[in-house]
C-alpha cells in the first residue's frame, strides 16, 4: 500500500480537524460534531428474572436490583461504559453527577 501526501486530497469545510500555531487542537475544532445525536442511560443496576414473574410486576412492585444503596451507577453512552456517577437531585428532578471517567480497557464491572 503506498503512502499519498496529504496535499493529494481535496479540502472541504470542515473535513480535516485544523491545527492553530501550536499544534494543538480548539473547541471550534470540533463543532462538525457537537450535534451529533448520542444515546446517554444512567443504570441503577441490574435484575434477571423468568418472563413469568416479569409479567406479574405491576404498580408498586419492587424489583430487587444487584447493587447496594449508595454505590455508583453506570453511565452509557451509545451503549459504551463512559462513567460511573452518583443520583443527584436537581431542582425537585433527578440527574447524575459523574464521579469516575472510565478509560478505554478499564471498564471492569
Amino acid at each position: 500500500m503506498s503512502d499519498i501526501p496529504l496535499e493529494e486530497f481535496p479540502e472541504t469545510d470542515n473535513a480535516l480537524v485544523s491545527l492553530d500555531d501550536e499544534g494543538e487542537k480548539s473547541a471550534t475544532d470540533l463543532a462538525p460534531v457537537f450535534d451529533v445525536p448520542v444515546r446517554i442511560s444512567a443504570v441503577l443496576g441490574k435484575a434477571s428474572l423468568p418472563v413469568a414473574q416479569l409479567l406479574k410486576l405491576g404498580a408498586g412492585s419492587v424489583l430487587e436490583l444487584d447493587r447496594k444503596v449508595g454505590e455508583a451507577i453506570d453511565i452509557y453512552v451509545n451503549n459504551r461504559l463512559i462513567a460511573r456517577g452518583e443520583v443527584v437531585v436537581v431542582d425537585e428532578r433527578l440527574g447524575v453527577t459523574m464521579t469516575e471517567i472510565i478509560k478505554d480497557g478499564d471498564a471492569s464491572s
